[in-house]
């Protein structure tokens, strides 16, 4: 993942970056979750010491450790991938294919199933990743399944919420609910096929 990026975007505050520093306070946020600590028991104090720094270096830049959460949610997205165009199944594939691909790295799955999980305890961190990762993709899905309508694709009368729901859900099953799941290299394809054959219009 690309952790060069850390601290984009944010106003400074204090003394000057350090993007090595900031660097190893989200590799130790990483390195805990893959150990299984859950984010509720993650202080300031354990992740400092993580990190090798003093707790004052992480206050200086993220006002807590929720802050420090939704850096991290955000640096551990990968970008969204480029969409062919050429037809709605195509397009569906690839989106699939870019959630099939996140549940099989380690540090995104360790990362999302310890949210999910704790998405009660921690809201502001949940509306965070909600606001900044998931509604962009749900849009992104709406659009295409709209031109699916738009190009006879699809049947013009499909909930296209619904749709997004039987087309995600069992990706989302497998990388977030049932981690023992295979991801298998076609699962992709054959998830919006088996959508498809209830969704397409009549021949």
């Amino acid at each position: 993942m690309a952790v060069d990026v850390v601290g984009a975007g944010r106003a400074g505050r204090g003394r000057p970056r350090s993007e090595a520093v900031e660097r190893a306070i989200v590799e130790g946020v990483l390195k805990l979750i893959e150990e299984g600590v859950p984010l509720t028991e993650l202080s300031i104090e354990r992740i400092a010491r993580t990190a090798g720094v003093g707790k004052a270096t992480i206050y200086r830049r993220w006002s807590g450790k929720e802050e420090l959460f939704v850096e991290v949610l955000r640096i551990m997205e990968d970008p969204e991938p480029e969409l062919p165009g050429n037809s709605m199944r195509e397009d569906l594939i690839v989106l699939l294919e870019h959630l099939r691909r996140r549940g099989l790295s380690l540090r995104s799955s360790a990362l999302l199933h310890n949210v999910f999980a704790q998405m009660k305890s921690l809201p502001r961190l949940w509306d965070a990743y909600h606001a900044t990762v998931i509604e962009p993709r749900r849009r992104v899905m709406f659009d295409v399944l709209r031109r699916g309508v738009e190009n006879g694709e699809l049947r013009p009368d499909v909930d296209l919420e619904l749709a997004n729901d039987f087309i995600v859900g069992p990706m989302l099953l497998r990388t977030m609910i049932r981690p023992d799941a295979p991801l298998a290299d076609d699962l992709s394809e054959r998830i919006v096929d088996c959508a498809l054959a209830g969704l397409r219009p009549p021949d």
